[in-house]
């Protein structure tokens, strides 16, 4: 079942279990460290938060 809330699922990991399930997938995101997909900036397969940390750092320091 999806969630009632999501209108267009962001996330291109269509096999995934928690797609469409936006409530589950943060909080599986939440446990491991990472954020999902649809909240990730041009994360090139690394969605760690040390790795978020790194480009929003570039992005504002120009």
């Amino acid at each position: 079942m999806s969630c009632p809330n999501v209108q267009e699922c962001a996330c291109p990991k269509t096999t995934c279990p928690n797609h469409k399930k936006c409530c589950d997938c943060v909080i599986k995101h939440k446990e491991t460290d990472s954020l999902p997909f649809c909240l990730f900036l041009d994360n090139e397969g690394d969605k760690s938060m040390e790795n978020l940390y790194r480009k929003l750092k570039s992005r504002f320091e120009k």
